[in-house]
């Protein structure tokens, strides 16, 4: 039976040994998403509503495109940390680790495929 004292319980990063690393992932994402979503909002408000043709020369266009692919990134990985919390909390067994796999993957593909279509589009 260890003895341990509560500072070094917390030293210890919490019981999965990565809460403190998770949590300043999600704050840094959060921090992008702050300065990114306006951006995208000016940057796409735009070109809303216009013909196929500008939207293509618009988004050929360096600034545009990459605040576009960086918002989306952060935004589906922002997504994906903040869904996997959410199912460590209320899933339990096997049912977990599917449903991480599952939205991690669908996460992941999802900006890939945000990537894959601005990049058709830019290029």
């Amino acid at each position: 039976m260890a003895y341990l004292t509560d500072r070094k319980r917390v030293s210890g990063l919490g019981a999965a040994g990565a809460g403190t690393t998770h949590h300043w992932h999600q704050t840094l994402l959060s921090s992008a998403l702050v300065v990114l979503v306006p951006l995208f909002v000016f940057t796409f408000g735009t070109i809303l509503g216009a013909p196929y043709e500008e939207i293509v020369a618009y988004y050929s266009r360096p600034f545009p495109a990459l605040v576009a692919i960086l918002t989306l990134v952060v935004g589906w990985v922002h997504f994906a940390k903040g869904v996997q919390v959410l199912i460590e909390d209320y899933v339990h067994g096997t049912a977990r680790k599917v449903a991480i796999i599952a939205t991690t993957c669908l996460s992941y593909g999802a900006a890939l495929a945000s990537v894959y279509a601005l990049a058709r589009l830019a290029l």
